[in-house]
């Protein structure tokens, strides 16, 4: 199946210029973009404070390392994934998030560019001359015939230079997942249980030092940790009233409201369903999962769906357990077509009960790289369960957008849905 391509409806619905009111008189176009905006705001800000909190335990980690330090700073970590991945359906349609996105949660990633691997991990390749750079080991380089001096292991050097170095998307520097990777070290267990299991004493001092360059580590996890908190202060800015984000989604009503379902259909078909899901289940491969060295990948997954619901039924549960609601697409359409709104409704509920179904085995000791072994039957299904889910919603999507009337749509596909014999090619 091709990415989906959606004509504009005859159904159109005759808003004006955004002051016609829908239903009761209160729930327009705008109304519902402002609640949008809103929620962008509240889930990136939570994924401020979150990251923030993940700084100070990072911080104590590297003051006074030990055992304890280091499972704090992985919780902080897992906490900090709740909000931002309920963020990610803001990608796609908006310009300003998507361009800004690599930067804090790129994947997969080519670890060895920044630390030591297992022999295993093999060396420079024909795709990446820095996927064994391991920087946190070496003062300098050379980039492009250029030496570079990575004495100190800043912000500026990780963004600047080395990440996406020689233009390579796998030269990841930044971001959640280089974190996460200096808090877990590797998952060497293939399909088995277990996650990454770095050891404190690789942030220890003196001869309690393990695998060499402590010092380099922990500098290393406090520029990314840093410039991870420095993003998401950017992009929280851009969602608060005068922001560049809010502005561009409340200046053209019409286009507001198709980023807001590219956005939704786009995570939901081709990055989730396909890019996400459905390949590392093709490939059987553990190296797929989203938040693999941490073994939260089933937690991403789950927060990723409910982003998507988030934004259909226009509302939110913030970190401290407040609530942003507001008018909503689920208002937009079932003043035109209730039985659609039932049916999109019922589909991102199936959705979330098959992410759901996920999350509980996970959690239960069914780690998702299990699932993932080829021939595992119940994990195939639980996978494939989620797929599924994703791929209806999407369709009832591609409904919505007739029925609001908007201009055509081209949501983002995957070659595991949409040619699969291309995967292996």
């Amino acid at each position: 199946m091709k990415p989906f391509t959606l004509a504009t409806s005859a159904l159109a619905l005759s808003l004006g210029l955004g002051t016609a009111a829908i239903a009761d008189g209160d729930v327009t176009k705008v109304s519902v973009l402002d609640n949008y905006a809103d929620i962008a705001e509240a889930g990136f800000t939570d994924s401020l404070v979150m990251a923030q909190r993940l700084q100070r335990a990072v911080n104590t980690l590297i003051e006074a390392p030990s055992a304890e330090a280091l499972q704090t700073a992985k919780e902080a970590w897992l906490a900090a994934r709740v909000p931002y991945q309920q963020t990610e359906v803001y990608r796609f349609g908006n310009a300003i998030v998507d361009d800004w996105e690599g930067k804090v949660n790129a994947w997969p990633l080519d670890e060895g560019l920044i630390d030591y691997v297992d022999a295993g991990y093999g060396g420079p390749s024909d795709e990446n001359d820095f996927a064994v750079l391991n920087v946190i080991a070496n003062s300098s380089f050379t980039l492009s015939g250029e030496t570079i001096d990575a004495a100190t292991i800043t912000p500026a050097l990780l963004e600047e230079t080395l990440h996406e170095a020689d233009g390579v998307e796998a030269n990841v520097a930044t971001g959640y997942h280089a974190i996460e990777f200096l808090l877990w070290g590797q998952d060497l267990n293939g399909h088995g249980a277990g996650a990454g299991n770095r050891p404190w004493t690789d942030y220890a001092a003196g001869e309690a030092c393990t695998n060499g360059n402590c010092d380099r580590r922990a500098e290393y996890l406090k520029a990314a940790t840093d410039l991870l908190v420095s993003d998401l202060e950017w992009m929280a800015a851009q969602w608060a009233e005068g922001g560049d984000a809010r502005t561009t989604v409340m200046a053209d009503e019409d286009a507001g409201i198709i980023a807001m379902l590219t956005g939704m259909g786009s995570l939901s078909y081709g990055e989730q369903a396909g890019e996400r899901m459905r390949l590392g289940l093709m490939l059987n491969d553990p190296e797929e999962e989203h938040d693999c060295f941490a073994d939260n990948t089933h937690n991403s997954h789950y927060y990723d769906g409910l982003g998507i619901q988030n934004v259909y039924l226009g509302e939110y549960m913030r970190v401290d357990g407040s609530l942003v609601t507001g008018p909503s697409l689920s208002d937009l359409v079932a003043a035109t077509d209730a039985d659609l709104d039932a049916e999109m409704q019922s589909r991102l509920s199936a959705t979330m009960m098959a992410l759901g179904r996920i999350k509980t085995a996970a959690e239960a000791g069914f780690a998702y790289d299990m699932m993932l072994e080829r021939g595992n039957a119940a994990g195939e299904a639980l996978i494939m369960g989620g797929v599924n889910g994703l791929v209806e919603q999407t369709r009832s999507i591609e409904r919505v957008v007739a029925t609001l009337g908007v201009e055509a749509i081209d949501f983002e596909g995957s070659d595991s849905l949409d040619d699969p014999d291309a995967v292996f090619q």
